[in-house]
């Protein structure tokens, strides 16, 4: 080991103070834009400022200088970074003074000031009992029908509803509010309501309509045998099933009075084959009925059942949705993306399997088709297929897919597509935003702005929110795309303005933009520059996912919630199982909780095994 001297210590008192100097440089250039920031960030918009300056350094080789002195490392600096380096050099120059028989140099400790706390609760509510990370819920439109599923993911531990702009109207948000306000009377506890408006997001449009059949298949093994049967909800138009379903075919309620566990309804296919439903129950104004086998029905198929007396009861289905069929893409094949709102439609063949004309769809905002380039990279549905620009026309783009599965990927509607290297300068509120926030301000506790690239569509929707007096309303960045990640620190400090504030790692469309490589890294650097800022920050997109959606977590999805904890909320998606995902997810929260704040190891006492009474050796 390196013998200490004054020599060291000096260098490395030197070291410490040139980034204390850096930081106070870093805060006096954008002292205007500090001056601009609300009262409670002005402590985390200089400690912002001070947490760049410091990492704009390698500090690897100090940090272990520090270390090996019984010093601190700053490695849990991100807090109170300036505070942290005076500590520092202040044990540095105690060694150097302990050493030369001086007195020691010390600077003045100042007070450490963070608000994170308080930002969190304004932003987000009060904790849980027994649990300070918060959990948000994303509300589906089958939930806006849902009282008691409401009621009981309010019991259940979530403290906020995310509600999406991008998908449903009004008409559903509305009933989404006016189930969570009713169910906040009866449990007693606050729920905060985010809207996501949503945001210059590029989607896939429609797609040509196909037939008006339902598909309803039992599940079966590999080898095709039935596991268990299709569950099938048959009840008059627009009444919830009691549980989730494989479909919902609509029947009159006349026809349903009669009906009791274990009647059979049988009915032919459009296939012409004879098919049977059992009736399991019969409740909430329709029948739960069981499939053994597939079947596909149509608007007109006939459904019969037999009374006790003998009498023949028949049913007409209604007008039944029109089957979607997707774009099925391999790789090597063309698309076109129109500019006009189209009807997307799958790629036609001739008799002999040639592609006589390519699979077309069209996309949801137009100005980019001004923006892009020939060669640069294009990707659709959460990067699950890959392509590369072809060719550029005023009225449709040729892309070349690039990466799809074996047997092709399928592309549906409302799916999102990625530009990463194109330059589409959608800095401003969409027309859709301007409209959906005139009903977001009357019912939200925080607005989430989605797709943000520029701090000036911070501004303009923070102006927005003054023009409709509704300035308390909290604003939440999602934190989204490559323009995002990089213009991040400016972001935040136009952010911060207002009060209350925060940021949403939307980790879904962020890995498309910047790459799955990179995401576990980009994603530790915006919670530590937010902690930085003081701001709060929620963990988003495919948490338990395959939990909520399957019924059985894998063991990386349980990691990945593990480390979630070190957000101040963490976002499951709505699904079957919702309500499972959410009684792991707080169990999980409440434990980690014990042994890790933010980057900090909490030092409680082991569990692993007892030493007392055993030999000593």
């Amino acid at each position: 080991m390196e013998k200490l001297s004054e020599k060291k210590l000096r260098q490395l008192i030197d070291e410490v103070e040139g980034l204390l100097q850096d930081a106070e440089a870093l805060e006096k250039e954008y002292s205007p834009q500090v001056s601009k920031v609300h009262p409670a960030f002005q402590e985390g918009g200089r400690n912002l400022l001070h947490y760049l300056a410091f990492r704009n350094h390698d500090n690897r080789k100090l940090q272990m200088q520090l270390s090996s002195l019984g010093l601190s490392s700053l490695g849990r600096a991100e807090s109170h970074v300036k505070a942290s380096l005076l500590a520092v050099k202040n044990q540095l120059q105690l060694l150097k003074a302990h050493l030369t028989q001086t007195s020691p140099e010390l600077a003045p400790f100042p007070s450490v000031k963070t608000h994170l706390k308080e930002n969190i609760s304004g932003l987000l509510g009060e904790a849980s009992p027994h649990r300070e990370g918060r959990i948000m819920i994303t509300f589906s439109a089958d939930i806006a029908d849902d009282y008691e599923m409401v009621r009981d993911l309010l019991k259940g531990g979530m403290n906020c509803a995310r509600i999406n702009c991008a998908h449903d109207d009004a008409a559903v948000w509305e009933k989404m509010v006016q189930q969570i306000r009713k169910a906040e009377k009866e449990v007693g506890r606050r729920c905060i309501i985010l809207f996501d408006l949503m945001g210059p997001k590029l989607r896939t449009g429609v797609l040509k309509p196909g037939p008006k059949v339902v598909p309803i298949h039992p599940k079966i093994d590999e080898i095709g045998e039935m596991v268990s049967p299709a569950k099938v909800w048959l009840a008059p138009k627009g009444t919830p099933a009691p549980e989730p379903v494989d479909a919902a075919l609509p029947v009159s309620v006349e026809w349903l009075v009669h009906a009791k566990p274990g009647a059979s309804i049988t009915f032919k296919d459009t296939r012409r084959r004879k098919r049977t439903f059992t009736v399991v129950q019969v409740k909430d104004g329709g029948a739960l009925v069981h499939l053994r086998q597939s079947a596909y029905l149509s608007t007109g198929t006939e459904l019969k059942w037999q009374n006790p007396a003998g009498e023949v009861s028949t049913e007409t289905l209604g007008d039944l949705p029109p089957m979607i069929r997707p774009l099925n893409l391999q790789t090597g094949q063309e698309l076109l993306l129109h500019r006009k709102n189209i009807p997307g439609e799958p790629a036609r063949f001739d008799p002999e399997g040639k592609e006589v004309e390519p699979a077309h769809i069209s996309c949801t905002l137009p100005e980019v088709f001004q923006r892009v380039k020939k060669g640069e990279p294009i990707l659709f549905d959460d990067g699950e297929i890959e392509g590369v620009i072809e060719e550029v026309t005023p009225d449709y783009l040729r892309v070349k897919i690039t990466a799809a599965d074996e047997n092709g990927s399928k592309l549906r509607p409302d799916k999102g597509i990625n530009l990463p290297e194109s330059d589409l300068k959608l800095h401003q509120l969409t027309e859709k935003d301007q409209e959906d926030l005139a009903f977001v301000v009357k019912h939200a506790d925080v607005v989430n702005l989605s797709f943000v690239s520029h701090p000036e569509m911070v501004e303009e929707l923070q102006q927005v929110l003054e023009e409709h007096q509704a300035g308390h309303i909290g604003i939440m960045l999602k934190i989204e795309t490559k323009a995002a990640f990089r213009h991040l620190p400016l972001l935040l400090l136009t952010l911060m303005r207002k009060h209350p504030a925060g940021i949403m790692i939307a980790r879904g469309d962020l890995a498309v933009e910047l790459g799955w490589k990179r995401l576990a890294e980009v994603q530790e650097e915006i919670l530590w520059i937010a902690e930085a800022a003081h701001l709060p920050v929620v963990w988003a997109t495919q948490v338990l996912e395959k939990l909520t959606k399957k019924g059985r977590p894998s063991r990386a999805e349980i990691t990945d919630a593990a480390m979630a904890q070190r957000a101040d909320c963490v976002m499951l998606n709505k699904g079957p199982y919702i309500l499972k995902s959410l009684e792991v997810l707080d169990d999980i929260m409440k434990r980690m909780q014990e042994h890790q704040y933010k980057k900090t190891a909490l030092l409680r006492m082991l569990q692993v095994s007892e030493l007392e009474g055993q030999p000593k050796v």
